[in-house]
């Protein structure tokens, strides 16, 4: 993983072609894929799968249940060598280290007709994990699979139902991972989750309160931290990025791995991509949308002084004189995503923010009195939406007040399905982001003309 982070970094210090350079790279590490896949296949080996999961151990017998909670069947996963349906499964056992211990695992595999599509090796101070990606009959089912492991010598076995993602070997994903690092800083939470399976990050800022990230950062060694479901690792512009799996213990590996693609990001420094749009608005007015981040925190705050109180009041639920100092929390691309409207002169006029809360997903508009009902709300909310789509989102929320008929508005100019909760004056409204939404969402307002 170094090695990788190590060439991608070298690649965006010296020069503007990283986007071809990564591309290239890309395609030759697919195609080596492809080659390896059906080399492996011919001589009983296959290439490394990649490190993710998160379900619980085989102890709470959830093993045997496909992502929603429901039992999956073998004719989801297509159909096997031996004439019926098959199955993939993702599996992490620990053996002996001991000669032979996992050729007799794998003997009992092979014995049940179970292919041994991929392995990965985690050695640690007593035993090793491995790491299998199999293809099992479809009438295996996942408590069986763990009986079938854990006769055979293996302990504290963990199972979840793959799909064709997991078939891409680990090479071609780790360098995916840093490319898409490299050309953005807002990636890194989420090129960690993806790194990792399914987990809880949290990044604790360098300033705030008795228990900030600037206190944190004196309790975590340069080197990070890594104690069994939770590891620490200090974050470049400073504060901690936390990272919790409470039902799979992380292996040295995969912590090797996620502080190379931290460093990665602070070798590379602040940067967000460059991609302007150009919109027309329903009345002809034309406007620019692009990403910010906290270097754009002086022109955010004069737009902050053209705003009313009222303003500033549905957005913030709070004092007005306090919005300032939610600037560089809410413009940090290590929080989420911020887009702002600008007009020809280069004045921001509405700011969108995505902000990654936990495993939930926050979207939050402001746009200056001025320049209100003219569709800008809708044009970024639109587009936050899309961002989160991509990401594998499955819902964003909004917080509000009842009395915000723009932002309730917005909400449903995206004709997503819609869940309101009131309490106490506070509104929150959730859409739930089906398939199609994406597969790319709406955008509700405007036209785009073209791109800078």
């Amino acid at each position: 993983m170094s090695d990788v982070t190590d060439a991608v970094a070298h690649s965006a210090e010296h020069g503007t072609a990283v986007p071809a350079l990564v591309l290239a790279s890309l395609a030759a590490l697919i195609a080596t894929a492809v080659l390896r896949t059906r080399w492996s296949r011919r001589h009983g080996q296959a290439p490394p799968a990649d490190d993710t999961g998160a379900r619980p151990p085989t102890t709470e017998r959830t093993a045997g249940t496909g992502p929603t909670g429901r039992e999956t069947t073998g004719s989801e996963q297509g159909g096997s060598e031996h004439g019926g349906e098959s199955a993939l499964w993702r599996m992490r056992t620990t053996v002996r280290d001991a000669p032979g211990s996992l050729a007799v695992l794998c003997a009992a595999l092979a014995e049940r007709r179970i292919d041994i599509l991929s392995l990965q090796t985690h050695p640690l101070a007593e035993g090793t994990v491995d790491e299998f990606l199999l293809r099992a009959p479809g009438e295996l089912s996942g408590t069986e699979l763990t009986d079938l492991v854990t006769a055979a010598g293996g302990a504290r076995t963990w199972t979840e139902r793959a799909d064709a993602h997991d078939l891409v070997d680990a090479p071609t994903r780790v360098l995916a991972l840093a490319a898409r690092t490299a050309l953005d800083a807002a990636e890194l939470p989420l090129a960690l989750r993806q790194l990792l399976g399914r987990c809880t990050i949290r990044s604790l800022p360098a300033t705030g309160g008795a228990r900030s990230g600037a206190r944190a950062a004196q309790e975590v060694p340069p080197e990070g931290t890594l104690e069994d479901t939770v590891l620490r690792l200090r974050a470049p512009e400073g504060g901690v990025i936390s990272v919790e799996r409470p039902h799979l213990p992380f292996t040295p590996a995969e912590f090797a791995r996620a502080r190379a693609l931290v460093e990665l990001d602070a070798r590379l420094g602040p940067r967000i991509p460059h991609a302007r749009d150009v919109l027309t608005l329903t009345e002809g007015s034309d406007i620019t949308v692009r990403r910010v981040d906290t270097r754009d925190v002086p022109a955010a705050k004069a737009m902050h002084e053209r705003c009313s109180a009222r303003t500033l009041g549905l957005r913030y639920h709070g004092p007005v004189g306090d919005a300032d100092r939610y600037l560089n929390h809410l413009l940090s691309p290590r929080f989420g995503r911020t887009l702002a409207a600008q007009t020809a002169s280069g004045r921001i006029v509405a700011l969108g923010h995505l902000l990654w809360d936990g495993d939930e997903t926050e979207v939050a508009l402001l746009v200056e009195d001025g320049w209100q009902r003219r569709g800008i709300g809708g044009e970024l909310l639109g587009r936050l939406v899309a961002m989160a789509a991509e990401t594998g989102c499955e819902s964003v929320y909004a917080v509000t007040q009842a009395s915000n008929t723009g932002m309730v508005a917005a909400m449903r100019g995206l004709g997503l399905p819609l869940d309101y909760q009131i309490e106490e004056g506070t509104l929150v409204v959730t859409a739930r982001l089906d398939p199609v939404a994406r597969s790319g969402a709406p955008l509700p307002h405007g036209e785009r003309i073209g791109r800078e």
